[in-house]
């Protein structure tokens, strides 16, 4: 990792929130209906660069989810925000059209193993089935950009060979236009020198395209990914309030790096992100009650790094009692 990594100086890292979708869809407990809008609003003002608000899924397969219309129709939209949906057939296209999705995110996996086991297709029929959404929503002039899960290891085929992952960017870039690609490291897989690879190769193949990286603290190396990817040349990453998140497919996986904690180490660094940390910690602090549980987030738990805790409540004494000592 070059040195310029760890002096920012200024550069414009853009953020990108997956809780809302990402995290919300995993949860029991459902969130109800105001409290998902109120969340996105929040999120909204913190300043992050685009919301992947919810998901225009079969409410059977994803209950949490099933108020996607009403939460993306009633939203306040901050300008400049990008406010995605998840969309994995042509209804869904339909669907988050009406309800006035800025971009359509496309879903399927650089591994055949857990394109079946997640979507029930083999990576063809996604593929066919996607370009069907890519064309309503190139009618409707409405952004898409595409996910490929698994791009840095499969926890049922192990490894994906780097071209293969590069095979089908080139699929959605090339034929289908899509503006933007994801690479998603969906159980966690990734390590840093494998991840500036992807990138370096990527970047050098389609340097105009929008790159996201999305990362899974599940072995602890989310920030590292983070970085690597930054001194490799990407710029924008998904993250998730409170680190919520998950994947089916691999048991003990965590969530998604998370979105205050990669905020505020990049902004020690010099780093802009564009983000207000106080107002992202205050909607992180929100989830507890809302998800019924403790959420992963060490910034929540602990602080910023400059939150400072009082003294005791005997130090006078003490420092008295050492300075009699001499």
């Amino acid at each position: 990792m070059n040195n310029e990594v760890w002096n920012g100086a200024g550069r414009r890292i853009h953020m990108q929130e997956v809780g809302t979708r990402d995290g919300l869809q995993v949860e029991p407990a459902f969130v109800p209906t105001e409290d998902k809008i109120a969340l996105v609003n929040a999120l909204s003002r913190a300043g992050l660069a685009k919301i992947e608000v919810t998901a225009f899924v079969s409410p059977q397969a994803i209950p949490a989810l099933r108020d996607a219309e009403q939460v993306l129709r009633e939203i306040e939209r901050v300008p400049g925000v990008v406010y995605s949906a998840l969309v994995p057939n042509v209804r869904g296209a339909e669907r988050a059209i009406d309800a006035r999705a800025n971009e359509m995110n496309l879903v399927m996996s650089a591994s055949e193993s857990h394109n079946l086991a997640n979507l029930r297709m083999t990576r063809q029929q996604s593929y066919q089935a996607l370009s069907a959404v890519n064309a309503i929503a190139r009618d409707a002039g409405t952004a898409v950009n595409v996910s490929l899960s698994c791009s840095f290891g499969c926890p049922m085929e192990g490894d994906v060979p780097e071209a293969t992952v590069l095979d089908w960017c080139a699929r959605y870039v090339d034929e289908l236009g899509a503006r933007g690609v994801t690479l998603c490291d969906t159980t966690g897989m990734a390590y840093p020198s494998q991840v500036a690879a992807l990138v370096r190769a990527f970047r050098e193949r389609w340097p105009d395209t929008e790159l996201t990286l999305h990362f899974h603290n599940t072995r602890g190396m989310g920030l590292a990914n983070v970085l690597a990817s930054i001194a490799a040349g990407a710029d924008r990453f998904d993250a998730s309030l409170g680190g919520l998140g998950g994947c089916p497919y691999a048991p003990g996986a965590t969530g998604n790096v998370c979105s205050e904690e990669i905020v505020h180490a990049l902004a020690l660094m010099g780093y802009d992100t564009g983000v207000d940390l106080a107002r992202l910690l205050e909607a992180a602090r929100r989830l507890p009650a809302l998800v019924g549980h403790a959420v992963p987030s060490q910034i929540v738990a602990a602080g910023r790094r400059l939150d400072l805790h009082p003294r005791p409540a005997d130090f006078d004494a003490i420092r008295e009692r050492a300075l009699a000592r001499g």
